[in-house]
């Protein structure tokens, strides 16, 4: 079981509707007055064609400079750079990792000893070259992970989608001989979720045919499956329904906690879950917008509301913990392991074998402390605490990889806006850990400053934001600056250190500017909730008050403000543009969500309805209907340049969204519309280095000659 979120949910923030007749009735009737519902269809011809021909238009206007190659070719030597980190994630006696070069775009999966990683040239064992797999098969696969058998880690099942996109392949392999497994268990392309029972059997969600999927284009049912046998014989563990989000099964693979799961998303942010013993299934009797994690002994619960049992309450963001087994005994004596305040929130957690490490968020800044439980077996409370060494200011400290099966391993990532990502390596209880790696300076950091600054939203409430800017700037309104933002799934933007972003923004002289609204979890479920549904145009609110506050304080005007977003900060975006256009002077809009009364019927969208509402409940439509951009143009309003810019192989949100909104703004008149879709990379900005860099580029060329 995760540490915060379950299996498909987290799929869900970084995951094609199986429709039926009535569905595909429904579709119809909730656009029927939408001139532009022929670009909805993906891969028509007709919109291929339509998407080839802005796609033209933008690239000569912001990708055929000798400015726009420069900016490229230094996003691309970033990207490349083979002095960058090479992160590791632990399997057993071996540390592995996936690397994109301009040598091999699609990557290699590699791996390495601790010993030789330790070198500043360590030597990788190529276990797979995508590239040459590529080339060798004719495809284009884009990999997408492993899942690997623990403790040999020897047999994976391999994810390889074909064009960036969210759905995959998956086929067994071998690391062994380095090779896939002929005969081995193998899915063709749907949105699969799958997982290893044991060397013989997984557990698997995927496609199986008509009505097998959910509304919201997930795995319906779950079925555990037996080496050697058709597909078609796997054998049902649970059925839910069409309007759930997701049904999975999983084992805990722990040794001598071996235990099986299921769990059913009813949506984004609820959930049931069951132990799966014996051929029954138990519920674990959690409040359903809880988070459940099992680890060894212990049910440690995540709380995004007040929860109150065994005679006490326990305050939303909440982390308690107790026996596994005394609570499936009925048993309701919990220990908070922690408890917020106005200033912090739980970021996220890591098990070591002996240890809990907290992520903890103060004011968007990271601290760590590490919790140990109590040494009798039969004690549940006197879980002893001590922090960590602190964190450089305004940084970002994660826990990326620990080995809770066999030691209290753990690596940490720190980073900065202006500190290049350092990794450590330490072992809990015996001294301060070791740098292993250093990430290199892609810019000249000392000439910027990194500030933080609050601001008063409409309603009153505190929000932060950070800066980064030249040391020297003057506070006269005539900087460029860049203001991003995404405010949406209870998702925390924290500092972090970009190459990219130092060479072809802050190095132009440009301000660089993180606005923390609400929606996100910078401050914990409140936070997010803040936002939610009828209360989304807060998260709104909150970033157009970051938008003043720096035209205020004289950092900007609006004609050199720009914004960019994506995904839901693509919404955020569409929003900038239709209620706040006075603000900005230019909008990059990203593989966004805009057209809000069709939005559940594209792609992975009726996952969202939790976030956003139902459009197709007239009551909800009456507060959708406000933050929908497609719905919110006005011929008569002048808005600011605007890109758009999404991705053919998008199956999350889809590039239809983007297609729709600008071409009705070009069908109302409306000038500098901008528009660019990648045919690859799925909900990103490339399926390699080179497509990302080229993406990225014209991102901030577009925003940088519009800002002048």
């Amino acid at each position: 079981m995760t540490s915060k979120t379950s299996l498909w949910l987290a799929l869900a923030l970084g995951i094609t509707v199986s429709g039926t007749g009535t569905a595909q009735a429904t579709d119809q009737a909730a656009g029927s007055d939408d001139p532009y519902l022929w670009l909805e269809a993906t891969h028509d011809a007709r919109a291929m064609d339509w998407v080839k021909a802005q796609n033209a238009i933008t690239e000569k206007a912001f990708a055929s400079s000798a400015e726009f190659d420069r900016t490229r070719n230094q996003i691309l030597e970033v990207l490349d750079s083979n002095a960058r980190i090479p992160m590791v994630e632990r399997m057993g006696d071996w540390l592995y990792n996936f690397w994109q070069d301009k040598d091999h775009p699609r990557g290699l999966w590699r791996r390495t000893t601790l010993a030789e990683y330790r070198k500043a040239d360590p030597k990788w064992d190529v276990v797979l070259d995508v590239d040459a797999l590529n080339k060798t098969e004719g495809k284009r696969w884009v990999f997408k992970g492993a899942q690997c058998l623990r403790p040999a880690y020897t047999r994976c099942l391999l994810s390889l989608s074909p064009d960036g996109g969210d759905a995959v392949a998956v086929r067994e392999f071998d690391t062994t001989t380095k090779s896939f497994v002929k005969g081995g268990f193998e899915l063709p392309i749907a949105k699969t979720q799958v997982g290893w029972v044991d060397q013989n059997h997984i557990y698997v969600g995927t496609d199986f045919g008509p009505g097998s999927m959910t509304k919201s284009s997930y795995p319906r049912i779950a079925k555990e499956w037996t080496r050697g046998t058709p597909l078609a014989s796997a054998t049902e563990v649970y059925a839910g329904k069409p309007d759930d989000l997701a049904v999975s099964a999983y084992r805990d693979l722990t040794p001598g906690f071996e235990r099986d799961f299921v769990q059913v998303a009813t949506d984004f942010f609820h959930s049931e879950t069951f132990l799966r013993k014996d051929g029954k299934l138990v519920k674990l009797d959690i409040p359903s917008d809880a988070s459940a994690d099992a680890h060894r002994e212990w049910l440690l619960v995540t709380l995004r509301a007040p929860w109150t049992v065994g005679g006490t309450t326990y305050p939303n963001g909440s982390l308690v913990a107790t026996k596994f087994d005394d609570f499936m005994a009925g048993k309701r004596a919990f220990t908070v392991l922690f408890k917020p305040d106005a200033h912090t929130a739980l970021s996220n957690y890591a098990w070591t074998q002996h240890h809990l490490i907290l992520d903890v968020l103060d004011d968007v800044k990271s601290r760590l402390e590490v919790l140990t439980p109590p040494e009798n077996p039969a004690a549940a409370g006197d879980w002893r605490r001590e922090a960590m060494p602190g964190a450089p200011a305004m940084s970002t400290v994660e826990v990326v990889d620990t080995d809770p099966d066999h030691s209290d391993e753990y690596w940490l990532a720190i980073t900065g806006f202006l500190t290049p990502t350092t990794l450590e390596r330490g072992v809990l209880g015996q001294g301060k850990a070791e740098t292993i790696k250093h990430q290199p300076a892609f810019f000249d950091a000392s000439k910027f400053n990194v500030s933080q600054h609050f601001v008063i939203s409409k309603d009153g409430t505190r929000v932060p934001y950070f800066e980064i800017a030249p040391k020297n700037m003057k506070l006269d309104g005539s900087n460029r600056t860049l203001l991003y933002g995404y405010g949406g799934f209870e998702v925390s933007l924290q500092p972090f250190y970009s190459g990219s972003i130092g060479r072809a923004w802050l190095d132009r002289g440009g301000v660089y500017v993180i606005a923390n609204i609400r929606g996100g979890g910078e401050y914990g479920p409140a936070w997010h909730q803040a936002a939610l549904q009828a209360n989304r145009p807060k998260a709104y609110q909150d970033f157009a008050a970051v938008a003043e506050d720096l035209v205020k304080r004289g950092v900007t005007t609006a004609k050199h403000l720009g914004t960019e977003g994506g995904s839901n900060g693509g919404l955020l975006m569409g929003n900038m543009l239709t209620q706040y256009p006075q603000l900005f002077g230019a909008i990059a809009c990203e593989v966004p969500l805009l057209d809000m009364k069709r939005y559940i019927h594209l792609d992975a969208g009726a996952s969202w309805i939790a976030e956003y509402g139902n459009p197709d409940d007239p009551k909800q439509w009456d507060f959708i209907k406000s933050f929908s951009p497609y719905q919110n143009l006005h011929k008569e309003t002048h808005y600011p340049p605007v890109l758009f810019y999404t991705t053919t192989s998008d199956d999350r949100v889809g590039p239809a969204q983007a297609r729709k909104m600008a071409a009705k703004m070009e069908g109302m008149g409306i000038p500098n519309v901008w528009f660019y879709e990648n045919l690859e990379g799925g909900h990103g900005a490339g399926a390699d280095n080179k497509q990302s860099a080229h993406m990225h580029a014209m991102v901030y060329d577009f925003l940088w000659d519009k800002l002048q």
